[in-house]
């Protein structure tokens, strides 16, 4: 972490959006010009974060929490203009661009239109590559210093595309479960694929750190996320079955989810492998550093979805139809983070998504450690009782947000709570609640919380059209997109005299 963030900056707040939400003529939020924006507008309203969502190349449902890497970047966020900046494509092969909807995402168009572009700039970057020493040692070096990840991510991609993209489960044993003759075999016969991958890796690489560097000169830091869980259909389970709890087949013994609350009757089933912490644990978390050490290359601060399952985690047997049937099991989160602290060094910058039904062993794991939780906003006013989420119960060692990514926008939720718990607002708030996602923003920024972020879609008031995610809804989430005029100096100006007055 810089001295400026540890010294400099007691009080931080930002705002949470999405690359693929920026506005962009390819269908998608991209790592272009609209991007290196929303830089300048954080700058000018004061800000000194800005959150992302998981940056991993997304599957089935086009959520960047299952993701086919834990390590790698999404392709889909790589700018063509930039492309065609560095020579890989030209005017032509931008002059028919399709046309998309102005405010959400068609993902499966967006892919195939820029997979034909992508292919387009690897030929001519292979041809780049023959002529330009520079750059042909500038490749190869990001190939063998990402290898530990990349070329199991790059094989694995390649054989599902032969696949047509079919789960590894279903492959063919020599596919599934590769010896090490067979892996050279792969990898000779799926060169011209695995090169293809890296190209995109590479590119996704060059883009976003060049974006990050823009974004730290002008004291913008980056706050990441990962889930802690990986998908079943990735290259990290596929390349490394010790680590998981798999059976012979490849098929997951126990999988992810959360018992039944007050929210569901029936929990949470999320299907997700569970990691076999004994063998993680005598290989010394060699996989967990190796992945916390390249996000931390990525961003400036980490936030980890679901930090309790680092104290125990929900285990399902595999083939439950709900997670009712689980249990839960202790997991040595103390001795993970002390170890990653001797490798990583103290004052890890991480938070802890700790929200749900969280107990004292969660809460002593988080604070022992130094880690900021969470406080939600619409959790403490959903209703006319009182709430551990109100703002005179934070403690300063906490992120405060007015909404996650999973909740409604305010103003969407806003107008289903009940009248009870808006007249505990406007008391609270010392509102008449005309504009509820700036009193919101203004008590976030208020609060004792050392961190306040924002999701843009609070500034932007936008209702709940704007929603980017709605849990256990299958399709219809992640598409939200902004509008290049939203963006306006007006709303700098007014979230800059909130960071002038409460001192952020």
């Amino acid at each position: 972490m810089s001295e400026y963030m540890k010294n400099k900056k007691t009080r931080m707040s930002g705002i949470l959006v999405h690359p693929t939400s920026f506005p962009s003529p390819y269908g998608i939020g991209d790592l272009g010009q609209s991007a290196y924006d929303f830089i300048d507008f954080l700058k000018a309203s004061g800000q000194t974060l800005w959150q992302v969502l998981p940056l991993g190349p997304t599957s089935y449902g086009d959520s960047p929490y299952q993701s086919f890497s834990a390590f790698a970047g999404q392709p889909l966020i790589i700018s063509p203009d930039l492309l065609r900046k560095d020579g890989l494509l030209s005017d032509e092969d931008l002059s028919d661009i399709p046309k998309w909807y102005p405010d959400k995402i068609d993902y499966g168009h967006v892919l195939y239109y820029k997979t034909r572009l992508f292919k387009k700039a690897f030929i001519n970057f292979k041809q780049l590559l023959a002529e330009d020493r520079t750059l042909y040692d500038k490749y190869n070096l990001f190939v063998e210093d990402n290898s530990y990840w990349l070329k199991d991510y790059a094989l694995f991609m390649s054989i599902k595309e032969s696949y047509d993209g079919a789960s590894w489960l279903t492959w063919i044993e020599k596919d599934k479960n590769p010896s090490d003759s067979d892996y050279a075999f792969l990898t000779e016969v799926h060169k011209s694929s695995i090169e293809y991958f890296y190209f995109l890796q590479y590119e996704f690489d060059l883009q976003w750190s060049k974006l990050k560097t823009y974004a730290n000169n002008n004291d913008i830091y980056i706050v990441g996320d990962i889930p802690i869980f990986v998908s079943m259909d990735s290259s990290d389970a596929w390349a490394n079955k010790n680590f998981f709890k798999l059976d012979s087949k490849g098929f997951p013994i126990e999988v992810a989810g959360v018992p039944p609350d007050y929210f569901s009757e029936t929990g949470q089933l999320w299907g997700n492998p569970l990691y076999d912490w004994d063998v993680l644990k005598a290989d010394n978390y060699s996989w967990w550093i190796n992945r916390i050490r390249h996000q931390l290359k990525l961003v400036d601060y980490l936030r980890i979805d679901h930090f309790r399952g680092f104290e125990s985690y929900w285990s399902v047997p595999y083939g439950e139809p709900t997670a009712i049937n689980g249990k839960w099991n202790k997991c040595p989160g103390e001795d993970f983070f002390k170890t990653m602290e001797d490798v990583m060094g103290t004052d890890l910058p991480i938070f802890a998504e700790d929200l749900g039904v969280i107990t004292p062993e969660v809460e002593k794991l988080r604070d022992e450690f130094n880690f900021p939780g969470m406080k939600i906003l619409q959790f403490a006013f959903d209703s006319a009782d009182d709430s551990t989420f109100l703002p005179h119960h934070y403690t300063r060692n906490s992120i405060c947000y007015t909404g996650t990514h999973d909740n409604d926008t305010t103003r969407g939720w806003f107008n289903t709570v009940s009248d009870e718990a808006k007249e505990k607002m406007r008391i609270y708030l010392g509102s008449d609640l005309a504009e509820i996602n700036w009193d919101f923003i203004r008590c976030a920024m208020g609060s004792t919380s050392r961190y306040a972020i924002i999701p843009l879609q609070d500034i932007l008031s936008t209702d709940s059209s704007g929603r980017m995610n709605t849990p256990g809804q299958a399709a219809g989430n992640w598409q939200w997109r902004f509008r290049a005029t939203a963006l306006t100096d007006e709303l700098a100006k007014r979230m800059k005299n909130y960071v002038k007055i409460f001192a952020r």
